[in-house]
C-alpha cells in the first residue's frame, strides 16, 4: 500500500512538473509554505524602510492639503469653485466619477474571477480589494461637498421625518447613487474583512503576547483551521463573491444614469450603462497595476506579484481598452446617424472645439496607448506597463471631464456659453483625495497582509521539499 501511494504522488509530481513548463508558476523562487507565511508577513513585523516613509510623508501631506481646502470650501461655500451658470458641474463630479471608477477593479478581481476559477488573482485580490474600499471613501467626499450644506446630509436618509412634505426623490438618479455606492462599501467592505480572516489568524499566532496579539485575536474572531471553519469560511466567500459580482456591473450603471437620464445632448444615450462599466474596470485595473508594480518592488514581494500576474491584467486592461475605444466611435456614429443637430455638434464640439485638447488627451491615453499591450515584450516589461497603467488612468480622469465639462459649456443658446477653469480650491481638494488614497494603501501594507497568504498557497504549486515530506507523510501511513 505504501508504495502505491509513493508511486500516485511520483506520478502527481511529474504532471505538476510537465505542467509547469507550459504555464509559469504562480510563486517563483521554490518558496515552502513556510517562505510564504514569512515573506507576506515580513513588511508588518519589520520596522518600514526609507522608501515607505518617503511615500507616507509624500501622501499625508498631500492628505492635509485635501483637508485644509475642503474645510475652508465648507465653511465659506462652494462659490470658492471654478462653476458657474453654464457649468454646473466641474471638478467635483469628475471626480466622484473617476474615484468610483477605480474602485470597481477590486471587486472584479476578488469576485468575478474568483467564481471563474483564475486562481492568478490570488496575489493581486487582497490589495485590490482595499483598493476598492479606499477609491469609495475618495468618492463620498465629493457629492458630500457639492450639496453646499454639507452639515444636511442625512436629509438625504428616507427616515420619518417632522420636516413635513420634504422628502428624498426616489426618482433622482442622484438618489440611487447613495444608496449603491453604500451598498457597494457595505458588501465590498464585508468580502474584504472575510477573506482577511485566515490571515489574521496567521499573525495571530506569530506575534508576541501583548496588545497586538490581542487585536488580530479579535479580528480572528477565533480561527482554529479546522476542516469545519475551512468550509464554513468557503460557503460563505462564496456566497458573498455571488453577492458582489451584481455590484461590480450595477453601480457603475446607475452612477451612467445621472447622466443618461438627462435631456442634455451627449449625455443622453443608452449606451451609456455598459460604456461606463468598462470604463471602471479599464481604470481600476490601471490603478491596480499602477499599485502593484510599486509594492511588490518596495515590499520585496517579487516572488509573488510575478511578470505573469502583471501580462494577465494587461490582457485585461488591454481587452477592457478595446471595448471603450469602441464605445468613443459607436457615441460618433450613433450622433450622425441619428439626424439630430445638437448632438452633431456637441461631439463635433468635443473634437473641434475650445477643449479638443481634453478630448484627444483621452483618445491618445485610453484608445491608442494601451494597443501597444498587443506585444508580449511590453506586457512582461513592467517599467512600460507602469507607464501605460499612468497614462490610462490620466486618460480615464480626462473621459469623465470630457464628457461633463465639453457638454456643458456650450449649450442649445450661443448666448450662454461659457468655458470652466478650474480653482485652486478645487485642485487643492483633488490633489488631497489622492493624499487619502495612498495613505490609506500605506498603512494598509502596514497592518495586514498586502497579498491573501491562505490562497496564495491554495493556488500555488507545492514546491519540491514539501512535496517531499507529504510524500514522507503518506509512505509512513
Amino acid at each position: 500500500m505504501p508504495q502505491v501511494q509513493v508511486a500516485i504522488i511520483t506520478h502527481r509530481e511529474a504532471i505538476m512538473s510537465e505542467t509547469s513548463s507550459l504555464r509559469p508558476p504562480l510563486v517563483t523562487g521554490n518558496k515552502s509554505l513556510t517562505d510564504v507565511t514569512n515573506d507576506i508577513c515580513a513588511p508588518m513585523e519589520r520596522r518600514p524602510n526609507g522608501l515607505w516613509w518617503i511615500a507616507f510623508l509624500i501622501s499625508l501631506s498631500l492628505l492635509i492639503l485635501g483637508i485644509v481646502a475642503v474645510w475652508y470650501q465648507i465653511v465659506t461655500g462652494i462659490g470658492t469653485w471654478g462653476l458657474n451658470k453654464t457649468i454646473g458641474w466641474g471638478f467635483d463630479i469628475t471626480n466622484f466619477v473617476f474615484w468610483v471608477g477605480i474602485g470597481h477593479a477590486g471587486t472584479l478581481i476578488s469576485a468575478v474571477l474568483f467564481l471563474f476559477r483564475q486562481k492568478w488573482r490570488t496575489a493581486v485580490n487582497r490589495s485590490a480589494e482595499a483598493m476598492t474600499l479606499f477609491a469609495v471613501m475618495c468618492a463620498g467626499i465629493f457629492p458630500l461637498i457639492h450639496m453646499g450644506r454639507t452639515w444636511l446630509a442625512y436629509w438625504m436618509l428616507p427616515y420619518p421625518n417632522t420636516r413635513g412634505s420634504l422628502w428624498v426623490n426616489f426618482k433622482s438618479p442622484l438618489l440611487w447613487d447613495v444608496f449603491a455606492i453604500s451598498t457597494y462599501l457595505l458588501i465590498s467592505a464585508v468580502f474584504w474583512y472575510v477573506g482577511l480572516i485566515p490571515d489574521l489568524a496567521t499573525v495571530r499566532d506569530r506575534a508576541k503576547p501583548g496588545l497586538r496579539k490581542k487585536v488580530f485575536s479579535f479580528f480572528s474572531l477565533g480561527w482554529n483551521g479546522s476542516v469545519r471553519t475551512w468550509n464554513r469560511y468557503e460557503t460563505v466567500y462564496m456566497l458573498l463573491a455571488g453577492l458582489a459580482t451584481p455590484l461590480v456591473f450595477s453601480v457603475h450603471t446607475i452612477v451612467s444614469m445621472d447622466f443618461a437620464t438627462s435631456v442634455i445632448p451627449g449625455w443622453h444615450t443608452t449606451i451609456f450603462p455598459p460604456y461606463f462599466v468598462a470604463g471602471a474596470i479599464f481604470s481600476g485595473l490601471a490603478m491596480v497595476l499602477t499599485l502593484m508594480i510599486i509594492a511588490r518592488k518596495v515590499m520585496n514581494l517579487e516572488n509573488y506579484v510575478t511578470p505573469t500576474h502583471i501580462e494577465r491584467m494587461s490582457l485585461l486592461m488591454l481587452s477592457m481598452g478595446c471595448i471603450v475605444g469602441l464605445a468613443y466611435g459607436t457615441e460618433f456614429f450613433m450622433a450622425a446617424y441619428s439626424g439630430n443637430p445638437y448632438e452633431q455638434f456637441v461631439f463635433k464640439n468635443r473634437a473641434l472645439g475650445p477643449m479638443s485638447w481634453a478630448y484627444w488627451t483621452m483618445v491618445s491615453c485610453n484608445v491608442f496607448v494601451p494597443q501597444l499591450l498587443w506585444f508580449k515584450f511590453v506586457r512582461r516589461c513592467l517599467p512600460l506597463v507602469f507607464v501605460i497603467a499612468i497614462l490610462v488612468n490620466v486618460g480615464m480622469w480626462f473621459e469623465r471631464f470630457v464628457i461633463i465639462v465639453s457638454s456643458l459649456h456650450r449649450d442649445f443658446l450661443p448666448s450662454s456659453w461659457s468655458s470652466y477653469i478650474p480653482s485652486l480650491v478645487e485642485i487643492a481638494t483633488f490633489v488631497g483625495s489622492f493624499g487619502l488614497f495612498f495613505t490609506c494603501f500605506l498603512l494598509f501594507c502596514r497592518i495586514a497582509p498586502a497579498i491573501a497568504i491562505a490562497e496564495v498557497k491554495g493556488a500555488a504549486s507545492l514546491p519540491k521539499q514539501d512535496d517531499q515530506r507529504s510524500v514522507n507523510v503518506e509512505s509512513a501511513a
